[in-house]
């Protein structure tokens, strides 16, 4: 496969979250170490893997909010990566690249789960834009409203994380505000314990012996349930884990 050069790195977004981590799955060295630059100035936190065993269990390991994915690599391909996300129910945006002429891969890349897609050569700057539009677009997509009215007369003001019930404000700790925000961003499926761990928590790996997250659901029950005693809204999913209700 031909190298591809990226040139003349982008101007970092003033506004750009440096919490924003990128995985970059490509097997040519040359260019992924383009990419990366590219990114990594425009200010994401970048890592780099080369072939596509290596980029799940990378991807495994750690957290990522998006990954750039070439289709053709050694190990596991591009579409089998994908495939096995999407069969993993992880809803990390992905912009695929691929230097294939045959559109039906590129359909089948969307038809997997693909957010966007980009051919080869392509230009940094676009590479670059079309990332900060994937996050602009997740946020648009999924963001609660910033005031949620509850079965019993319980309303919650995400921003202000006040529960208002009963003529009282309970307050809602950082932590159990950013669990609810979660749960209701992805109320259309189950959220195990590892996705919150993973995205709320930030813990590098997921499989670890604690109850931490269950304490927090029922501390979290108590304050917006009408009754905690029979969830109505945050639910368990025996065996898998909890789904938002409303």
């Amino acid at each position: 496969m031909t190298t591809t050069a990226i040139l003349n790195p982008p101007t970092p977004h003033p506004q750009q979250a440096m919490t924003q981590r990128i995985l970059v799955v490509e097997d040519e060295v040359a260019l992924a170490s383009g990419i990366r630059d590219a990114l990594t100035h425009a200010g994401f936190e970048v890592e780099v893997a080369h072939d596509g065993t290596a980029a799940f269990e990378t991807f495994q390991k750690s957290h990522f909010d998006l990954i750039v994915l070439d289709l053709m690599l050694p190990g596991k391909s591009g579409l089998e990566i994908l495939k096995e996300l999407r069969g993993l129910r992880h809803e990390v945006r992905v912009v695929v690249l691929t230097a294939l002429s045959d559109e039906s891969d590129v359909v089948r890349g969307f038809e997997m789960g693909a957010d966007d897609y980009m051919a080869k050569p392509f230009s940094p700057r676009e590479l670059v834009a079309r990332v900060h539009a994937q996050f602009r677009r997740k946020e648009i997509d999924a963001a609660p409203p910033p005031m949620l009215s509850l079965p019993g007369g319980i309303s919650v003001d995400l921003a202000r994380l006040e529960v208002h019930r009963d003529g009282k404000v309970v307050p809602l700790t950082p932590r159990e505000g950013d669990i609810l925000e979660y749960l209701v961003r992805h109320r259309e499926r189950v959220v195990t314990r590892e996705d919150l761990l993973l995205d709320v928590w930030h813990y590098k790996n997921p499989n670890v012996e604690t109850r931490t997250v269950d304490i927090h659901i029922v501390g979290l029950r108590r304050k917006v349930e009408a009754d905690a005693a029979r969830p109505a809204l945050i639910q368990t999913v025996r065996g898998k884990g909890y789904r938002w209700y409303a």
